[in-house]
């Protein structure tokens, strides 16, 4: 025999070491039973897209539950760590008004979603609602945050590299020394023009590649260059616009930074890279005759 605490109630009972699938004691087991067998099962006329008529059986899965018993829950390796800001600010707001929402747990009662609620209800002494749900894993935990929005770029970084997935390591490592953004550190690692939606579900995904690292450690290095001059060196349209002159043969970055040093004021935000490619060009072309003044757009 082996002491546990019911899942529903909290109170601790015994059991043979066989049984400890079942965490739930006699009295709850048999109350959860009577609630089941008085369940009744709706039959709902409706009609589908087609305008037919359809019967739906409705019927319960996944019964909700509640405890005070925190301690049974554990996380799945890998999943996001704490973000204390986010827990605080859940406190805030089921202090004013407790909804009870239910975390989802894996029948190992390792949390896949809602480890921050289940961190502030904790705090603050109140139930936890759940639902169990079998053989969900980190995997699950990444799909449905990445549909609800809930994980940041840093947590789906440190997902990865926790994985050992050593493009992600390298992205950690250029983000932490150059401090560009997120996605112009993509734009750069992975060589390309723009950093868009797909390039972000890419990394999301987990799929991210490295393209040249030593590419991306020269453009980046001649992007400082700037930062003397111009203090918006880190705007999008900006880095953009510089990738494609660094690509373009008849630009020279040491000439741009020698007529910049005499000219910072011309530069000022631009709204798109476009823009930015029509000023770079008149400094380029600062005291230049006319037959000799290059043409970047």
């Amino acid at each position: 025999m082996i002491e546990i605490t019911c899942i529903e109630c909290g109170h601790k009972f015994s059991k043979f070491r066989g049984d400890m699938d079942e965490r739930t004691c006699n009295i709850c087991f048999e109350k959860l039973d009577r609630d089941m067998q008085r369940e009744v099962v709706a039959n709902l006329n409706y009609r589908d897209n087609n305008n037919k008529k359809r019967t739906n059986k409705m019927e319960t899965v996944n019964r909700v539950r509640k405890t005070h018993n925190y301690g049974m829950f554990g996380v799945v390796d890998g999943n996001r760590t704490i973000n204390q800001t986010h827990v605080r600010a859940l406190k805030q707001s089921i202090s004013k008004e407790h909804i009870p929402t239910p975390i989802i747990v894996n029948s190992k009662y390792e949390i896949i979603d809602g480890q921050h609620r289940v961190e502030a209800i904790k705090q603050l002494g109140k139930p936890v609602y759940f639902v169990v749900i079998d053989d969900l894993a980190v995997n699950d935990v990444k799909r449905l945050n990445t549909i609800g929005r809930n994980w940041t770029v840093k947590d789906f970084m440190n997902l990865y590299i926790k994985e050992g997935n050593q493009n992600y390591i390298v992205y950690r490592n250029f983000l932490d020394k150059y401090k560009f953004n997120h996605n112009e550190t993509l734009t750069l690692l992975g060589n390309i023009k723009t950093a868009g939606g797909t390039q972000g579900k890419i990394f999301r995904d987990g799929e991210f590649m490295v393209h040249d690292y030593n590419r991306a450690v020269r453009n980046a290095e001649k992007i400082l260059m700037v930062k003397d001059y111009y203090d918006g060196y880190k705007r999008r349209s900006f880095i953009h616009a510089l990738l494609n002159l660094f690509d373009n043969p008849k630009y020279d970055h040491d000439k741009f930074l020698r007529k910049l040093k005499y000219q910072s004021v011309k530069l000022q935000d631009q709204t798109n890279f476009k823009q930015y490619l029509q000023l770079i060009e008149e400094i380029y072309n600062y005291k230049t005759v006319e037959k000799n003044r290059v043409r970047f757009y």
